[in-house]
């Protein structure tokens, strides 16, 4: 039999002469000429025909004493399909092609980010960035620690640690969770950095020299127990607005509103709970006033060419609308970039100025040449996510310390935004263990593509969504696992079982030419969705395309009778499925990487670009890997007890 393997021996009469096993010596000989022999069809299927007339048996699939023999799966498909994974190389602009820089809105660096933090900014992000890159983009996706500010010093002084003990250890708690989650960034970097304190400065300098800062004496919130002045996050009380009680210093978490600390009714020191007195101390303004006819130009043609999302225009609009006023970038704290004015040294920059300025600090870190990303605006598309809150400050804020410097900045061409994901009946609270926080994930025992494909589907896009148990079953059971893992078992399964996983040739009909309008129909509308960054549409024509494949077997009546009385239609059944497989492998990818990666495991096939229609790109002769399940039920009694787990109770 060896002789076989190697190509030798062609006569089949001699063969079966030798070994009155018939149906193995035709299964070998058929994976022989399929893998490594040169023997003529013709001769293969007179032999195969004699099997079964004469003999009752089928070339199924190759004896296991002879796997041994098999020393490489063959690996037949198009060419200019094969997406080149990431190597460790730097990534920079490339004239001529379309660049495009990716940021996630920086997840501060206080708490454990849970999973309405997850969609709302890296999740979503990630995504994209994926989607780029299987589109051939030349893409750059940045994100990283916010690690400045009040919010770090008030939990450094709770815990009895130093803010770099804190930001230490939060950064890796935050980078292990994104990890687990397949998030692919470019760099996931920090703002604790000498870049930052660099660039950061630079942006100030600046913006003073061109006349758009001024100093002013306020008055603020000063702890007597504490002796120091209370910046807006050590301060708590009643809103002015909608008289919610634990408002913060600098924004209430009920209604939304953006707030002064000495707006609040009722203030109290966050650190003591003692009363604050009113203190004069002097700080940096910058004049949006000024530089509000410039933003109004630069969002108007921005958000109409990049399509941003509405929540984010009417937002910014309400801004512009009420009119923007001199904004306080300075703050009296010790951990944070220093001001680079003598009289204010032991100043620092407020968290909401500092902290878009990482974006550019993080790339410094990953590159010297960070400016052909920062500074090239007619070769480079910025990107940006985030939720709904952060829309002013990185729409208003940003943007005006951006063109106050007069600097040719990368400005925000798409920013994509989402509304809050809520936790079954409330918020989640982690000081009250209600809802999924990211060790909570990693810790529950279901894989990361069930996590991002439930979150993914119900991205809070327009409206508020909810994460439900129930639902989170429902979904995986229904659409992961009925559709999609039933589609690509159903296909690699028969072909490894039937024709030892060697894929055959095929002559497409009438009944092939009607998937492909609808597959085609459904890929134009999947591109479309993605390059307006409408995700969770996305996801919805892909998994449509998965539907089809089902239908499609289920047209085509697969099964042993056609594999035995019709083979050369069975052929063109397996083969076009499996490519439907492949294009499915490249369509998800983004969203569900570690799934795909196993159906290109199962497939042996390399990771492709996404296509803009259908075509044959596993051709005949190529041999898949072995076939998997991709995904498990979800029981009823294992929801339950995540249920229990994360309500508050325990």
């Amino acid at each position: 039999m060896r002789k076989v393997l190697e190509g030798e021996i062609t006569e089949m009469d001699s063969l079966i002469g030798r070994d009155g096993d018939v149906k193995s010596v035709l299964s070998i000989l058929y994976f022989a000429r399929m893998s490594f022999c040169e023997i003529e069809d013709e001769s293969v299927k007179k032999w195969m025909e004699v099997a079964r007339k004469e003999y009752g048996c089928v070339v199924e699939s190759l004896p296991a004493k002879y796997l041994k023999e098999v020393k490489a799966r063959k690996v037949v498909v198009s060419e200019g399909i094969k997406v080149e994974r990431r190597k460790d190389k730097e990534i920079l602009p490339i004239e001529g092609e379309r660049n495009i820089l990716i940021t996630s809105a920086l997840p501060y660096v206080n708490n454990v980010p849970h999973l309405g933090n997850i969609i709302g900014c890296v999740l979503s992000a990630d995504v994209y960035s994926r989607f780029c890159r299987l589109k051939g983009y030349n893409s750059l996706f940045i994100c990283g620690t916010d690690e400045y500010g009040t919010a770090t010093e008030t939990k450094a002084l709770e815990e009895g640690i130093s803010c770099q003990e804190l930001c230490d250890r939060f950064h890796k708690i935050h980078s292990d969770v994104y990890k687990w989650f397949d998030i692919d960034f470019d760099s996931f970097g920090r703002t604790t950095t000498p870049s930052q304190t660099e660039i950061a400065q630079d942006i100030f300098l600046k913006l003073n020299k061109n006349g758009h800062l001024q100093k002013e004496t306020v008055s603020q919130l000063y702890s007597e127990s504490c002796k120091m002045f209370l910046a807006d996050r050590y301060v708590e009380g009643t809103c002015p607005l909608c008289g919610y009680n634990d408002a913060r210093g600098d924004q209430c978490d009920s209604c939304g509103k953006l707030l002064n600390a000495m707006e609040l009714k009722n203030p109290r020191c966050k650190i003591d709970g003692s009363t604050p007195i009113i203190k004069e101390s002097t700080h940096v303004f910058i004049k949006l006033n000024d530089l509000q006819q410039k933003c109004e130009n630069f969002v108007k043609e921005s958000s109409l060419k990049g399509q941003w999302s509405h929540n984010s225009v009417s937002v910014t609009n309400a801004w512009f609308k009420e009119g923007l006023k001199p904004r306080c970038i300075t703050r009296d704290l010790k951990w944070g970039t220093p001001v680079p004015l003598e009289e204010l040294k032991e100043k620092v920059f407020y968290v909401w100025f500092d902290a878009p300025i990482g974006y550019l600090s993080i790339t410094a870190e990953y590159t010297k040449n960070w400016e052909k990303w920062w500074k090239n605006p007619d070769n480079v598309q910025l990107y940006q996510f985030m939720g709904k809150d952060n829309v002013p400050f990185h729409t208003v804020i940003f943007p005006c310390s951006l063109l106050g410097t007069g600097d040719s900045f990368t400005m925000l061409h798409h920013l994509s935004t989402t509304e809050y994901l809520n936790y079954e009946t409330g918020k989640f609270s982690k000081s009250r263990n209600v809802g999924v926080f990211g060790h909570n994930v990693v810790d529950s025992g279901i894989p990361s593509s069930i996590w991002r494909y439930y979150l993914l589907s119900n991205r809070p896009e327009q409206d508020d969504s909810t994460f439900l148990w129930d639902d989170f079953a429902a979904k995986t059971n229904s659409e992961l696992l009925a559709n999609l893992g039933n589609f690509v078992s159903r296909t690699t399964k028969f072909l490894s079982a039937k024709y030892n996983g060697i894929v055959p040739n095929a002559t497409l009909g009438d009944l092939e030419n009607k998937f492909i309008e609808k597959i085609n129909e459904e890929l134009q509308v999947y591109n479309q969705n993605m390059e307006a960054v409408k995700i969770k549409a996305g996801l919805k024509s892909a998994m449509a395309i998965s539907a089809l494949g089902n239908l499609y077997l289920t047209e085509a009546k697969i099964d042993n009778n056609l594999f035995l009385n019709h083979r050369e239609r069975c052929d063109t059944v397996l083969a076009f499925s499996l490519n439907i497989v492949y294009i499915l492998s490249s369509l998800l990818y983004p969203f569900i990487p570690a799934a795909c990666d196993s159906i290109l495991e199962q497939l042996n096939a390399p990771l492709r670009f996404i296509p803009t229609a259908f075509s044959i790109d596993l051709l005949g002769g190529h041999q898949i890997g072995v076939p998997t399940h991709l995904f498990k039920k979800i029981e009823e009694a294992k929801i339950d007890e995540l249920k229990k787990l994360y309500s508050g109770s325990a």
